[in-house]
C-alpha cells in the first residue's frame, strides 16, 4: 500500500524534532455547492530540526513515533519569507 504525502504549513515548533503542520484542503459543500475549507493538523517529525513556523514543506506517513506522531518530514517545498 503507497503512504501517504501530506502537503502544509508549519504553525508552530513543538519540542524538539516535533512540528505541527495544518493542511487545508477544499471540499464541495453537498447542499450549498461551495467550496469550503477544512483543516486538520498532524505532528510531523524533523530529525534534522530544519523546519520553522511559516514554510511550506510535505511529509510521508510512517510507522508510528508516538501516541500522535506518524509522518516524517520529506521535503521543504518553500521557506518563510522574511520581510
Amino acid at each position: 500500500m503507497p503512504k501517504r504525502q501530506i502537503t502544509g504549513t508549519v504553525i508552530k515548533k513543538a519540542g524538539d524534532k516535533t512540528a505541527t503542520l495544518l493542511v487545508e484542503r477544499k471540499v464541495l459543500h453537498p447542499r450549498y455547492h461551495k467550496t469550503v475549507k477544512r483543516f486538520k493538523k498532524y505532528l510531523i517529525h524533523d530529525e534534522r530540526n530544519e523546519i520553522n513556523v511559516g514554510d511550506t514543506v510535505t511529509a510521508i506517513e510512517c510507522r508510528p513515533l508516538s501516541k500522535t506522531k506518524s509522518f516524517r518530514l520529506l521535503e521543504i517545498v518553500k521557506r518563510r519569507e522574511v520581510v
